[in-house]
């Protein structure tokens, strides 16, 4: 999948309640709730239980952040 897919994608989910699954390293994750509040040509922010996250289209390309539709 390439930046251009995802940019989309990402757009999609815009209002959307998200769950993330971020890769601290080491083997180490962080499961957050929340949604898309702003989308810029590099980065894009999510509004989530625990504040204001940005991350990179790259971050998802490479799987450092997963997001998947809240249920």
């Amino acid at each position: 999948m390439n930046l251009e897919n995802i940019k989309q994608k990402i757009k999609e989910l815009q209002g959307v309640k998200l769950k993330l699954k971020v890769n601290l390293g080491r083997n180490k994750y962080e499961y957050l709730e929340g949604e898309i509040e702003k989308i810029h040509s590099n980065l894009f922010t999510i509004k989530t239980n625990k504040g204001l996250k940005s991350f990179t289209y790259s971050d998802v390309a490479t799987k450092l952040v997963i997001i998947g539709k809240f249920n």
